[in-house]
């Protein structure tokens, strides 16, 4: 990661996670959610503030298949795409203790989902159409949104996806707040769903 990309130093925010870290035990966090909910930013943060790494599923994707998300599509097809990215997932999980930042649409894999319940805590990271259409039309390599009317694209994917996105074991809200805002609330619902797992068993 760039240097000026790198999150600011917080004592209050890197306290709290110092006491939520040793109840993940073994556990990755997993962020999932729609494209432009802002997975990659915010798993940056929350990484650093648990002190745990973080990874990029997409980035690890490009690097297994020597070729950027767009080329994969283009070349070999969705289908090839996310056979791939199950694969990707699958390793990470197998791997220390990690922030991972899934695509947009690894959690529809029902293997995905079972492997993240059994080696991870998953958190969607939920925003308003409006939300993802203003910041998906920053970037121009979604290859999903390659139509003639990405943003009715985009609102049908969220509606078939979302139903799916709510069996994550917690939702957070992503809103245009502070980064330090959304790594509180995130920290908070992590804390939250561990005491609660803790009390079930």
């Amino acid at each position: 990661m760039d240097a000026e990309h790198l999150p600011e130093k917080n004592d209050a925010l890197d306290a709290m996670g110092a006491r939520v870290r040793p109840s993940l035990g073994k556990r990755s966090v997993v962020l999932v959610g729609m494209m432009g909910a802002g997975k990659s930013s915010l798993g940056r943060r929350l990484a650093r503030t648990l002190g745990m790494p973080f990874v990029d599923a997409d980035t690890e994707i490009e690097k297994a298949a020597g070729m950027s998300i767009p080329d994969i599509f283009a070349r070999h097809g969705e289908p090839y795409f996310r056979a791939g990215e199950a694969r990707v997932v699958s390793r990470l999980l197998d791997q220390s203790p990690s922030v991972i930042a899934t695509g947009g649409g690894a959690w529809m894999d029902p293997i995905t989902r079972q492997r993240v319940g059994e080696h991870g805590i998953s958190i969607w990271l939920k925003a308003d159409p409006e939300v993802l259409i203003r910041r998906v039309r920053k970037r121009s390599n979604r290859p999903l949104l390659k139509t003639d009317d990405p943003d009715h694209t985009l609102r049908t994917l969220l509606a078939q996806r979302e139903p799916v996105y709510a069996t994550a074991d917690i939702t957070v809200v992503s809103h245009d707040v502070p980064h330090e805002t959304m790594i509180a609330e995130t920290l908070a619902a992590i804390d939250r769903f561990l005491k609660g797992s803790s009390a079930e068993t």
